[in-house]
């Protein structure tokens, strides 16, 4: 696992100038490679490479980068893993003019691949994680790769005639070129989803690679080629898997269909515990990363270390059910239970570590459970995919049964019924439910009021398609567009138009693996993992557990209004019932309650404040209404005052000085007393 960044400058200028750029470059990346660093560049062509290196396979010089290939055409600098590495390098050494191995590392499979096959067919025999820079001495171009999931960031951009890359925006920030201007569509974007969707990012001028993609640019004429080397939908596209057995037989279907699923999951899993440092699973207790532990133990029985983080309300704490998966899996577990002041303490770092607006609130125990785990293992494998490819979120269920009524309804009509429950007091709703609902809990999941979810309910219904029922389900504003000032009347950026599916379900799910899964849940986990210098691997987006995933029917993801049904009867084979079958919680904080005590003023100055570069942006004088509704009780607002504070807490960093890096900006130190290590 490493840091990238590099430049194509677009004047002359002396090689030591232009490696000192890089090198600055590469300080903001620090916590990315703690164990090494290294540049290569050629002055004639004004390129420069440079790299930052957590050494997971082969420790030695060997594994140093920048890396040149044997034949000294290309160049490359890596950041990722490749897991068929000695299957691809056994494939090399078939070959007639077999490398020369200096040592074990991936990187040099990979520059060895390149000169085998050339960069796309060498990339697409790739299993693995990556984002990837390579420079062809013979074309004179720079070939930007990255993983077909998006687990791996890669950001590029051009600012007065140089081209600029790197693993993290802040390495191009920290370029003297560079020049920030904030995107207004990406801005408006942002407070639809609460993150920038590829290819778009905060800054105009710079672009995310997209998942699956190479970025080949021309360093003579600097045209840029786009082009996907492997595509989602495409996939997604194919057949049905066919079953072996006989079609009438729906236990022999399941059946061989459970049989593949753990089978490929079980090689993803094999793959992906290889390392030459410890590794150890992010154990939450729910069924994906149950599943990750469930396999693992299958293997061998060499130890585990799991690790999961806890809170004291009930609500929002899973360290119970992981500590209990611990237990029957003999793993040695560490769990640390986190007071509310120690994950408050961690907002102020929020706006470094993910460089751009970003309102995922489980970053917030992300973070933490990742310093956690730091504390004993180098690569934390993670359950990361699962809901995305089998129907894990209750939205998936709940937009299926909300567009199977809404679509025999009228277009023109869905707004008077939306408007008829949007309407209803908050208060008046409340006292009914509590009244109806005297002796159950109707607070719902994570306590949100049911005033809230029948004025979120009223809002989704006005929608005309199964592109505005996602978005509704997944935004937490009504008219996100109207909250940045210069954008009222444009529209939106959406990550994918029809996606042609056949039912609700399936329609949410696809475009979560496209734009939610990468933007969101993986830059979640990369940035909060990578902040701590801790390599996470996601076993579930291993590309033919992915292919497969895709191909299979929606019964065999969903039956009887319950998700992940095969992933369900894996863990089954390995784990009893009782410690599966459980309402999903997810991965929150208790952001409600801390909006309306700790964070109160916190939350009040932000949106007061007129610094920084986001404050002209957003209509403060209708958030500072929001924030007095959401303290006193009229309205539950957390979600969409999340998403603004952290754009107006994005625009206050000093990025006067970005060299450096996370690690050192995000110094944190837990209190160690409520943390249990379980040996089980």
């Amino acid at each position: 696992m490493c840091g990238i960044a590099g430049s194509i400058e677009g004047s002359d200028i002396a090689r030591a100038a232009m490696e000192a750029r890089v090198r600055r470059m590469m300080t903001t990346l620090a916590h990315r490679g703690p164990d090494d660093a290294g540049v290569w560049s050629d002055p004639a062509v004004r390129v420069c490479l440079g790299n930052r290196r957590l050494a997971i396979l082969d420790r030695s010089e060997a594994g140093h980068q920048p890396m040149m290939s044997a034949s000294g055409r290309y160049v490359v600098t890596f950041n990722g893993e490749i897991y068929n590495c000695k299957s691809l390098r056994r494939e090399l050494e078939s070959v007639r003019c077999a490398p020369t191995w200096r040592g074990t590392s991936d990187t040099e499979v990979l520059v060895a691949a390149f000169d085998a096959w050339g960069i796309e067919a060498a990339v697409s025999a790739c299993v693995g994680m990556f984002a990837i820079a390579v420079w062809d001495k013979e074309l004179r171009a720079l070939t930007l790769v990255r993983d077909r999931m998006g687990e791996k960031p890669l950001y590029f951009g051009q600012f007065r005639g140089t081209w600029l890359f790197g693993s993290e925006l802040k390495a191009l920030v920290a370029h003297p070129v560079f020049e920030g201007a904030i995107d207004l569509q990406a801005a408006s974007t942002y407070m639809t989803l609460g993150y920038v969707p590829a290819p778009a990012t905060i800054y105009r001028g710079v672009s995310k690679v997209r998942p699956g993609y190479l970025v080949r640019i021309d360093a003579t004429t600097h045209v840029v080629h786009e082009r996907p080397y492997w595509s989602l939908l495409e996939a997604a596209s194919k057949p049905p898997f066919e079953f072996a057995g006989e079609s009438a037989s729906e236990f022999g279907s399941d059946r061989e269909a459970i049989d593949r699923v753990e089978a490929l999951l079980s090689q993803a899993v094999a793959q992906q515990r290889t390392a030459d440092r410890p590794v150890g699973v992010l154990l939450s207790g729910g069924v994906d990363s149950s599943c990750i532990v469930a396999l693992m133990r299958a293997q061998d029985s060499s130890p585990i270390q799991t690790f999961s983080i806890g809170f004291r309300e009930s609500f929002f704490n899973e360290a119970e059910f992981a500590r209990t998966v611990a237990s029957h899996f003999a793993t040695d577990h560490t769990e640390l239970y986190v007071t509310a002041a120690e994950a408050q303490a961690v907002i102020p770092l929020l706006p470094g570590i993910y460089d751009e607006p970003f309102a995922d609130p489980s970053q917030i125990p992300s973070y933490l459970v990742s310093k956690l785990a730091r504390t004993s293992v180098t690569v934390a494998l993670t359950g990361d995919g699962g809901d995305e490819l089998f129907g894990g979120y209750p939205r998936y269920a709940m937009g299926n049964r909300l567009w199977s009524v809404m679509r025999h309804v009228p277009a023109s009509w869905r707004p008077s019924v939306g408007g008829l429950l949007q309407g209803l007091a908050p208060r008046f709703v409340d006292r009914l439910f509590s009244e109806i609902f005297a002796h159950d809990d109707v607070s719902g999941v994570r306590g949100i009021r049911p005033a809230h979810k029948i004025a979120k309910l009223g809002r989704v219904l006005r929608s005309r398609d199964l592109r505005a029922l996602y978005l509704g389900l997944l935004s937490p504003w009504a008219e996100p567009a109207s909250m940045v000032r210069s954008l009222r009347s444009q529209t939106l950026l959406h990550e994918v138009g029809d996606s042609g599916a056949d039912t609700a379900y399936q329609d949410f799910m696809l475009r979560d693996l496209v734009g939610y899964l990468p933007d969101d849940i993986l830059t979640k986990i990369d940035r909060a993992a990578m902040a701590v210098s801790l390599e996470n691997r996601a076993p579930f987006l291993d590309h033919r557990v992915v292919e497969f995933a895709l191909r299979l029917p929606l019964a065999l993801k969903a039956r009887n209004g319950v998700g992940k049904w095969v992933l369900r009867q894996i863990l089954y084979r390995h784990i009893p019932r009782a410690l599966v079958d459980r309402p999903k919680m997810g991965f929150c904080v208790p952001l409600d309650s801390w909006l309306r005590g700790p964070l109160k003023e916190w939350a009040g100055d932000l949106i007061g404040s007129r610094q920084g570069d986001a404050a002209s942006l957003l209509d403060r004088t209708a958030l500072m209404r929001m924030l007095d509704e959401h303290n006193s009780g009229v309205r539950d607002w957390h979600q969409a005052l999340w998403t603004a504070l952290m754009f107006l807490a994005w625009g206050q960093i000093d990025r006067s000085d970005s060299t450096s890096s996370t690690t050192e900006r995000s110094t944190i130190v837990l209190d160690s007393s409520p943390r249990v290590a379980v040996s089980t």
